[in-house]
């Protein structure tokens, strides 16, 4: 076995591992969904139903519109708590050990955003499953069409934290940014609302939702869990990764680690 497959194995192996291992992470990462779905959803539900919309059929259930977007919350944070293992292995001196061996800077980080959307696709599916349990109508099928989705976020969501981790450098400095990011990605997104009725309510709105790239994320994957394909979304957010991976890797200064 090559020393990059080794690298790869090695790094995605503790990544899972050191997820089970923090059992708080775990609990919070697949409760944080349900309390959405189950107490925000059951309270918008008699007031806010979502009318025939593209990839929808038919009227649906507020619960079941907003599922994709809590999918899309799960990889936005599992993306930015991996980010935050990258800091949290540069104050304990752990990447200086990995920057040591005879692999490309480049490699490591994309050993990281797999590892990161590994986990994400994980914790994905079982909140699919989850949901399910609670009267939401996702297709079968459509868990497998939407892999390529997940991991598309993943990768983009993860350069993202993984190019902020590289400018910020103290633990307590990048949990605060963290959420200054993941709050206003979620709630300026087509994530909770529809973008038409974003736009009746405050055209301003409606425009900033439009270029968070964020947005494109939760309507790709909302596409792909009922078997369609949200071209343009798909073309942004891969032109995304492309943006964000190569700034990542730009940034990520081993001399100053």
């Amino acid at each position: 076995m090559s020393i990059y497959m080794t690298c790869f194995w090695a790094i995605l192996k503790r990544e899972i591992l050191r997820f089970f291992h923090q059992r708080s992470r775990l609990f919070s990462a697949l409760v944080r969904p349900l309390l959405w779905l189950v107490v925000f959803a059951a309270g918008f539900r008699s007031a806010l139903g979502i009318s025939i919309m593209p990839p929808y059929e038919s009227y649906i259930l507020y619960q079941e519109y907003i599922v994709p977007g809590l999918c899309a919350m799960i990889i936005l944070f599992n993306s930015m708590q991996t980010s935050l293992s990258m800091v949290y292995d540069r104050e304990m001196g752990s990447m200086k050990v990995l920057l040591m061996s005879p692999i490309s800077r480049s490699f490591l980080l994309f050993c990281k955003l797999i590892a990161a959307a590994c986990l994400s696709l994980l914790q994905v599916v079982i909140f699919l499953l989850l949901a399910n349990l609670v009267d939401v109508d996702i297709p079968w099928w459509g868990f497998i069409y939407a892999i390529p989705s997940i991991f598309l976020s993943a990768f983009f969501l993860g350069a993202l934290g993984l190019m902020l981790s590289n400018f910020i450098k103290q633990l307590e400095n990048f949990a605060g940014v963290m959420n200054f990011v993941i709050f206003p990605m979620f709630f300026l997104s087509s994530a909770l609302y529809p973008l038409w009725k974003m736009q009746e309510s405050s055209l301003w709105l409606y425009w900033i939702c439009q270029y968070n790239p964020f947005t494109y994320c939760v309507e790709m994957i909302r596409f792909a869990l009922y078997g369609q394909t949200n071209i343009s979304a798909s073309i942004i957010i891969i032109s995304c990764v492309i943006v964000s991976g190569s700034l990542a890797v730009a940034s990520f200064k081993p001399r100053k680690i």
